[in-house]
């Protein structure tokens, strides 16, 4: 997926400001304040509690210094999605802090969150004194073991001597390789004692056993290459990997060098610019018609940082039967997993779409492609994503599209559910400036998140969009967004319902609704928005749209604009549980561009399903 050495942004930072002087005598929890100061850290997300409290007090010294920022989220859920967009939009790696017992299990859904998006960040926790562990102290849980499976690494502190050689790996180990959320875990007293301290230098120190990752394979480039030179029907398929990576320019240049077209995935929007000719927009479950038909048939699948997830293949015997797969990854666990690929190239995305553009500079002009194109821009034509008749109630569609009008270079956040499907459809987005939890799917996640992008790039537009449910899971953080007068404008699309499950219950379940309904015990969101400081805002007239949305972004402050629309609409295309890519519903009947689904087997001339990948006549290989 990312990146092969620690990024100087995260060695780095603002020039150093003042600190105690060191090497010296000092506390584990400045030893720990220095050590982040080292490694660039400028924001901090976190809540105290008692276990943390020496950290808390490092810190207060270290904001007096005036080169660190601390946040004072509502809820640690919400530091550890502050955290988790902050990184993800600078690239940095983020930090957040919680205390232990239930502060610490507070974290555990951001820091899984991050571990299925591959986001780097670094989680200190507080914990009970060296002594009580393991004796059901007060506020004690064994958050070290809680977290085993959603970390990439993770240390309990038992020698504050041991501080600056753990935040240096931890750093590392966060940002480097495939990135990943990593945890220390500080018992309180570690905190407190004093030790001769010797600071440890960012990218110093390197675990035992950790290999850095190796680069591109020259045999491995130019078999890959030799595919896409005889391929008719090539589609590159685009992940959060491309995002991690930066490979944003290597993609274009290789896509536009070949006459690729561009597919894709919910984590690797704002990788390929979307306005390009090139570009079939987001495939999978809620993906465009064009994407999926175009996965469907291509002979060649470039897949470039993604790891054939489930909402992406749909039926994963029938996801590109007929291609052979070039697949690039930093992390070879995920090569082969659930597909397996004529040629495996295990590297940093950009290193190796970088090695294909150096071992084809020489490329002549081909129009290899450009039948398929053609058949592209037909599928374009003929399968559009739908936008509804401008009557009645607002659709969540016209909500998109004007928010992609008035805001078209926002970072744009959201929560989870159909109205995060219909702005992955209608909005663009530059490199970076699409935040979504797309693993883990948390409800709860787009506010916070919005927080944390908005304090990186406090000078720019950040709009989260949320659905009535989902906004509801972290709303407290509304009171974050007062505090330090974040302008984060939060768009909510207000149906009444938890969308998706009500479309699904719909579609799958008989109509039968059954806890899904949210207008019981719904909030006057304007008025709660207000009783926090926050600018509130209702709009329910499709003639106010526009001016309404454009006020509330115009606004200085943060806003909170709910939208009210249409409470049945449903997420169209989508591919329903056990079906293939080619097989969605909610679109326009158009049987003469439908793709193939037969094909004959070469060996015996037996007509089969084009979803099988071997002949059920004689076995072989169609």
């Amino acid at each position: 997926m990312t990146l092969t050495t620690v990024p100087t942004a995260v060695v780095s930072a603002s020039p150093l400001r003042p600190m105690p002087a060191v090497p010296g005598r000092v506390t584990g929890a400045h030893a720990l304040m220095d050590a982040l100061h080292r490694h660039g850290v400028e924001h901090i997300f976190g809540y105290p509690g008692g276990a943390i409290l020496p950290i808390y007090d490092a810190l207060h010294q270290a904001e007096s210094h005036g080169w660190l920022k601390h946040i004072l989220v509502r809820h640690e859920q919400g530091g550890t999605h502050a955290a988790d967009a902050y990184a993800r939009a600078t690239g940095r790696v983020g930090v957040c802090f919680g205390t232990s017992g239930p502060g610490a299990t507070n974290l555990v859904t951001g820091i899984a969150t991050a571990q299925m998006d591959s986001v780097p960040m670094v989680v200190i926790t507080g914990q009970v004194g060296r002594a009580s562990i393991g004796t059901d102290a007060f506020q004690e849980t064994d958050i070290f073991g809680i977290t085993l499976p959603i970390v990439k690494h993770s240390w309990v502190v038992r020698d504050p001597a041991d501080i600056g050689r753990i935040v240096a790996e931890a750093f590392l180990i966060a940002a480097t390789g495939r990135p990943g959320p990593v945890l220390i875990d500080v018992p309180k007293d570690v905190g407190l004692e004093e030790f001769d301290y010797m600071p440890v230098e960012p990218g110093s120190s390197v675990p035992a056993g950790y290999a850095l990752p190796v680069a591109p394979d020259p045999v491995r480039i130019q078999q890959a290459l030799e595919l896409i030179r005889k391929a008719r029907r090539p589609l590159l398929y685009v992940g959060g990997g491309a995002v991690s990576a930066g490979a944003h320019g290597a993609l274009r240049r290789l896509a536009e060098r070949f006459s690729l077209p561009v597919t894709t995935t919910l984590m690797g929007k704002g990788a390929f610019d979307e306005r390009n000719p090139l570009a079939v927009g987001m495939l999978g479950m809620h993906g465009t018609a064009y994407a999926n038909f175009a996965v469907t048939e291509c002979d060649l699948l470039i897949a470039a940082g993604a790891r054939f997830d489930d909402r992406v293949t749909g039926r994963l015997d029938s996801f590109a039967p007929r291609a052979q797969v070039i697949h690039i990854d930093i992390d070879a666990a995920e090569v082969g997993k659930n597909r397996v690929p004529e040629v495996p190239i295990v590297a940093d995305v950009g290193l190796a779409l970088d090695a294909l553009l150096a071992a084809s500079s020489d490329e002549p002009p081909t129009n290899r492609t450009e039948a398929w194109l053609e058949r592209i821009r037909s599928w374009k034509l003929h399968y559009p994503l739908v936008i509804p008749e401008p009557v009645g109630e607002i659709a969540p569609q016209e909500v998109m599209l004007a928010l992609q009008q008035l805001a078209p270079e926002a970072f744009v956040t959201t929560d989870v559910g159909q109205h995060q499907m219909w702005a992955a459809q209608f909005m663009n987005t530059p490199p970076r400036h699409w935040i979504s939890s797309s693993g883990l799917g948390t409800m709860g996640y787009g506010l916070p998140a919005a927080m944390g992008v908005q304090v990186a790039f406090p000078g720019d537009q950040v709009v989260c969009v949320a659905g009535d449910a989902s906004i509801l899971m972290n709303i407290q953080e509304l009171g974050t967004l007062s505090q330090y007068g974040l302008p984060v404008k939060v768009v909510i699309v207000n149906n009444g319902w938890q969308g998706m499950v009500r479309q699904w219950q719909e579609s799958f379940y008989g109509e039968r609704y059954s806890a899904s309904e949210m207008t019981g015990g719904m909030p006057n969101f304007s008025a709660l928005a207000e009783a926090f400081g926050v600018r509130g805002v209702d709009i329910t007239d499709r003639n106010r749209l526009y001016q309404d949305l454009q006020e509330a972004l115009a606004h200085p402050g943060p806003a909170v604009v709910n939208v009210q629309v249409r409470r049945n609409e449903n997420c169209y295309p989508m591919v329903p549980p056990g079906a293939s890519n080619a097989q969605m519903v909610g679109l326009p009947s158009h049987p003469e561009l439908a793709i193939d689904t037969t094909r004959d087997c070469g060996s015996c001339g037996a007509t089969t399903e084009s979803a099988h990948l071997f002949c059920p006549s004689c076995g072989a290989k169609l």
